[in-house]
C-alpha cells in the first residue's frame, strides 16, 4: 500500500470519527457545579464588570492577574526570540516585491484588516474580541505587507523592530500600571469598577477592561510584527550578518 492511499484512508477514517466523537462530548452530562458557575457568569458579569462581554470581563476582570501574567510571558518569548535573530535592520532592507496589480489589492486589502482590527480591540468589552485577537489581526496586515512589497516597505517608513519592541515594551508598562494603580487608594491590584469609572461621557467602556484591550492590542500587534520582520530576513543576509 502506498503512502498516499494510507494517508487518505486514515484522512477519510477522521473525518468519519470526528463528529462522533463530538457528539459523543457533546451528550454528556456535565457535572452540575460547572453548570452552576456558567450561569452566575451569564447573570452577573454585567453587575460585576460593567461588561457586557463575558469572556473579556473573565480574561481582564475575574482572572486578571493571571492575564497579566500570560501576557508578561508571551513578551518574554518574543523578546527571546528577537535576540536570537538579531540582525541589523539595515541588512533587510530590499527591494524584492510582487507586481503593481498584487500592490494595489494590498494596500485595500491592508487597510481593511487595519479597521477591523481597531474595530475589534476597541469594543472588545462589547462584543467579542478584544486586545489579544486585535492585535493579532493588525500584524497581519504586515505580514502581507512584506512578502508584497518586501520588508523595506515598513522598515522605510520607521517600522523597525528596535521601535517595535519598544511600543511593547510601553505597552506592557502601562498594563502593569492599569493593574497597580488602585492599590494607591488601599485597593486591591487589578480592581475594577471601585477604581476606573464604567462610563466615559455616557459611553460604556467597563473600567479598566478597556484600557487593558488598548494596551494589551499595541503589544501584540508590535511584538507579533516585530517577529514577522526577523522571519523576512533571507538566510544569505543572515548568514552575512553573523559573520558565518
Amino acid at each position: 500500500m502506498s503512502k498516499r492511499l494510507l494517508a487518505l484512508i486514515l484522512l477519510i477514517a477522521l473525518a468519519t470519527i470526528a463528529p462522533l466523537v463530538f457528539t459523543i462530548i457533546v451528550k454528556m452530562d456535565v457535572p452540575r457545579a460547572l453548570k452552576s458557575l456558567g450561569l452566575y457568569y451569564v447573570k452577573n458579569t454585567i453587575n460585576d464588570t460593567a461588561s457586557p462581554e463575558t469572556v473579556t470581563a473573565i480574561v481582564w476582570d475575574y482572572r486578571g492577574l493571571d492575564t497579566i501574567y500570560e501576557t508578561l510571558v508571551l513578551y518574554l518569548a518574543i523578546v527571546g526570540g528577537l535576540a536570537v535573530f538579531r540582525v541589523k535592520e539595515v541588512a533587510l532592507k530590499t527591494k524584492i516585491g510582487l507586481t503593481s496589480f498584487a500592490r494595489s489589492s494590498t494596500r485595500i486589502i491592508s487597510l481593511l484588516i487595519a479597521t477591523i482590527s481597531l474595530a475589534i480591540a476597541l469594543h472588545g468589552h462589547l462584543t467579542p474580541g478584544g486586545g489579544f485577537p486585535g492585535g493579532s489581526a493588525l500584524a497581519v496586515a504586515s505580514m502581507i505587507v512584506i512578502p508584497v512589497y518586501s520588508a523595506n516597505a515598513l522598515i522605510a517608513r520607521g517600522i523597525t523592530s528596535t521601535r517595535l519592541v519598544a511600543i511593547r515594551g510601553f505597552a506592557l508598562t502601562g498594563i502593569g500600571l492599569v493593574a497597580f494603580l488602585p492599590t494607591i487608594r488601599g485597593l486591591e491590584i487589578v480592581t475594577n469598577q471601585a477604581f476606573y469609572p464604567a462610563t466615559v461621557l455616557g459611553q460604556l467602556i467597563s473600567g479598566s477592561i478597556s484600557l487593558y484591550n488598548l494596551f494589551e492590542f499595541l503589544a501584540v500587534m508590535s511584538g507579533f510584527t516585530a517577529v514577522a520582520l526577523y522571519l523576512s530576513i533571507p538566510e544569505e543576509v543572515f548568514k552575512v550578518a553573523e559573520g558565518a
